[in-house]
């Protein structure tokens, strides 16, 4: 098997690239001659979308990737070219009409309308693309109904891909594909052109419906396996007979664009590597869980940030899950015009002073980001056998709760570098601290930033937990 430098098994993606835009703004009224919002623009952005971006992300995890997908002379195609260049190598398609574009407009972050145009379709494959796709190490198609797959598949169905991502406008994945991976109600619509419901198909839950259209589609393609996403509900895999539910690791509420192009990308990579088909759906569940709580496709960098070690260190370094990246919540937020508030502890034993805290904090803006001492810092500051729980432990529960956006690591006594860095607008404490324990609070004034102290329940500490429990041990 062909490995990439990274150590990563090659991707080429089969499917079809569209150019995304997206213009984002603010709105505090409505039209006076139509009732519709007024946007003042505050930026604009094109970036790939469609197969394109799964191929972004894919590459994003550290894999040669190749992209076979119709490209044309239009300039929407010219744009795209661009954009992809340097991150994926392309193989273009003959293209019949103009590269399809899809532009979003955003107030505060959330879409309010969207305008597309161009109606070009793949028609037809070259030799290259061909040879490509014969001798590539695994294969994600990135269906979006226009044709690029179509024009392949003769030679998928030779070499079935590891990833189907099917579209209502598209063919059938070929028989033998390993993973398909259609979102839920593009599951309901494939099932019902496959023919009615199993005659033992009673009336019952949503969930008991995704098993039973998840299973009769596994049989109708013979496919390996269906893998049904479900947005915050995570994905139901099945063999075609008891499946598995792969909860999100928690319900991020945010910007859903690219999900499903996240959990392919990721499923893909993970069974090219050769991981069993139930660990990549779970890998894929917690990466499409935090790409739409970092901002979606909205927030995917250009191009790899030049610098990124200066960057607050992801809690990932330390053992703990992936999760997050504080400064993208935070540069999303930011463009939306949104407040960020920051909160700083070691949270060793979490209790309910610390969620009483951060609950309030997250009610000032539009995102909280926790500041967590590294275990190093907290044993300076805490001394022997602390902290009780690692940071891994710490940063999977904060995340765990609705009212944290991200966390961000900091090995110092105190905070000060990491906030200079995240220049958040309001910095919380507890209301055990008096101004005098507040050396962030001058720091803050220096970008125009507040620090304020919250209301902290009596009574409630992890050293105070701790006793209690060495007491009721004795």
């Amino acid at each position: 098997m062909t490995v990439a430098r990274s150590g990563k098994t090659p991707l080429v993606v089969v499917g079809d690239a569209l150019l995304d835009r997206d213009l984002s703004g603010t709105a505090d009224r409505l039209a006076p001659d139509a009732p519709v919002p007024v946007v003042t623009e505050q930026g604009r952005r094109a970036r790939p979308g469609g197969a394109a971006l799964a191929a972004c992300l894919a590459a994003a995890d550290g894999r040669d990737v190749t992209l076979i997908t119709g490209m044309g002379d239009d300039p929407a195609s010219e744009e795209l070219r661009r954009l992809l260049d340097g991150r994926v190598r392309v193989i273009g398609l003959p293209l019949s009409g103009a590269l399809s574009e899809k532009t979003r407009v955003l107030a505060q972050g959330r879409p309010v309308v969207r305008l597309d145009r161009g109606d070009g379709r793949a028609r037809g494959a070259t030799d290259e693309a061909r040879e490509t796709v014969r001798s590539a190490p695994a294969v994600l198609v990135s269906d979006y109904g226009r044709g690029a797959a179509d024009a392949l598949r003769d030679i998928l169905a030779g070499h079935p891909p590891v990833v189907w991502d099917p579209h209502p406008r598209g063919g059938p994945p070929v028989p033998g594909t390993r993973l398909v991976t259609p979102a839920r109600s593009e599951a309901r619509t494939f099932a019902e052109a496959a023919g009615p419901p199993d005659s033992g198909g009673a009336p019952g839950s949503d969930l008991r419906a995704v098993a039973r259209e998840a299973a009769a589609l596994v049989r109708h393609w013979g496919a390996t396996s269906v893998a049904v996403t479900m947005g915050t509900h995570g994905a139901l895999l099945s063999y075609g007979d008891h499946p598995l539910l792969v909860p999100a690791p928690a319900a991020h509420h945010g910007d859903p664009c690219g999900a499903g192009d996240r959990f392919a990308a990721t499923a893909a990579g993970q069974l090219a590597d050769g991981t069993l088909v139930g660990e990549a759906v779970e890998a894929a569940v917690v990466a499409a869980s935090g790409f739409v709580a970092a901002g979606g496709a909205g927030a995917v960098p250009d191009e790899a940030a030049p610098g990124s070690e200066a960057r607050p260190r992801p809690p990932g370094e330390d053992g703990a899950d992936a999760a997050p990246d504080p400064r993208t919540v935070i540069d999303r937020v930011r463009a939306a015009g949104g407040t960020v508030v920051a909160a700083g502890g070691c949270f060793d034993l979490l209790h309910a002073g610390h969620v009483g805290l951060l609950q309030t904090a997250r009610r000032i803006g539009d995102c909280l980001v926790v500041c967590a001492n590294s275990d190093a810092s907290v044993r300076r500051r805490k001394g022997k056998g602390r902290p009780v729980n690692p940071l891994a432990d710490r940063v999977r529960v904060l995340l765990a709760l609705g009212c944290v956006d991200a966390v961000a690591v900091f090995d110092e006594d105190t905070p000060e570098r990491l906030l200079t860095d995240l220049r958040p607008d309001i910095w919380v404490k507890g209301g055990d601290y008096t101004g005098a324990d507040l050396p962030e609070a001058a720091l803050l004034q220096e970008w125009g930033g507040q620090a304020v102290l919250l209301p902290y329940l009596d009574g409630r500490s992890s050293t105070t937990l701790m006793t209690r429990a060495a007491e009721g041990a004795r």
